[in-house]
């Protein structure tokens, strides 16, 4: 059986954080052999290990980057918000480090992107789509970064904006709704999260994959072949 893999965590004392801490448990090819929160340094708890999964702020990923590529380790970011700059600064360390950059980790969310594609491709023209997205009251960021890669994703396709309604309310973990309309008709793709595990889940399968991986910047399609 080979070794597992050797996880420093940024970010462990967020919902995510302790999603990903609680599911590592029982996973014996995952050891966390470190955790980090806002304020504690991060290279020395990063000299030992194989990957990173950084489920902070946004505002860390400078130093989170900078180290991962003084100390050649692989990334896993789940953060979302980033600023343009930060995104350059990701772009940047993946030219010396694999990088796993992803607005979400669900399998099912990731599956919705490549749906959302390929609708957007038989559609056509003659449909409108739109995005409404629903979170718990203390996400910080709206429109959700799954949104706006939904977004992006039927763009590229229908080369127009695509208008994105941001709800927060209660305890909601997540849901996204592209809707499609056209004349006579309408089409909608929801995917409803009923558990952080499933984002924890996939960051964990994204630190499996990336391990012997070349530099670069990679999504969560790429893991999961999409």
């Amino acid at each position: 059986m080979s070794s597992p893999v050797r996880v420093l965590l940024i970010g462990a004392a967020g919902r995510m954080g302790r999603s990903v801490a609680d599911l590592a448990k029982a996973d014996p090819k995952i050891d966390i052999i470190a955790q980090c929160d806002l304020g504690d340094p991060i290279e020395p708890a990063m000299k030992n290990c194989d990957v990173i999964i950084d489920f902070s702020q946004p505002g860390a990923i400078p130093e989170v980057c900078r180290t991962a590529s003084n100390q050649r380790k692989s990334l896993v970011i789940g953060t979302t918000g980033h600023s343009q700059e930060q995104r350059r600064t990701i772009e940047k360390t993946a030219e010396s480090v694999p990088i796993v950059f992803a607005s979400n980790f669900s399998v099912g969310v990731n599956v919705l992107f490549w749906l959302t594609r390929k609708a957007a491709e038989l559609l056509g023209q003659d449909f409108n789509p739109e995005i409404i997205e629903t979170h718990h009251k203390m996400k910080k960021d709206a429109p959700s970064g799954t949104a706006k890669t939904l977004a992006e994703v039927s763009k590229t396709v229908q080369k127009k904006e695509i208008p994105i309604q941001s709800i927060r309310e209660g305890e909601v973990v997540g849901e996204h709704t592209v809707i499609f309309t056209g004349p006579g008709e309408r089409l909608e793709l929801t995917h409803r999260a009923a558990s952080r595990e499933i984002f924890a889940r996939g960051a964990l399968r994204a630190a499996h994959w990336i391990m012997g991986k070349p530099p670069g910047l990679y999504s969560m399609q790429d893991v999961l072949g999409l």
